[in-house]
């Protein structure tokens, strides 16, 4: 998984158990890609500071993930909807059966609610 879409989901998880200061500051970075030199400037602190600060809560995050594991639990679920998604555009072009035709649309439709939850 992409290192910053990782973080990101991390963050969507975890960010509320984060102390509202690191959780701003890791939303600086990550949500709005602000440089460690304008996050500084913009709290009046060092880059230094905020390089620390900004590790510090990369490793909380990765804690939580590792100890609930929400975040591969949501990928795994969000590839499983996506194959389920698949396989009935697969199998409404095969299919030849018209009695088949609501039930496959039924599953497409709830499959294309969940995906967009996700």
């Amino acid at each position: 998984m992409e290192k910053i879409v990782k973080q990101a989901l991390l963050l969507d998880f975890y960010g509320e158990l984060l102390t509202e200061h690191q959780r701003q500051v890791y939303t600086d970075v990550i949500s709005e890609d602000m440089s460690y030199s304008e996050i500084a400037e913009e709290y009046g602190v060092s880059r230094q500071g905020i390089f620390d600060l900004v590790r510090r809560c990369e490793k909380i995050l990765l804690e939580y993930e590792e100890k609930l594991r929400l975040v591969e639990k949501f990928s795994r679920a969000r590839e499983s909807m996506k194959d389920i998604s698949d396989t009935m555009a697969v199998l409404k072009m095969k299919n030849t059966n018209p009695e088949l035709s609501p039930l496959i649309e039924r599953i497409e439709h709830r499959t294309e609610e969940i995906l967009e939850d996700f």
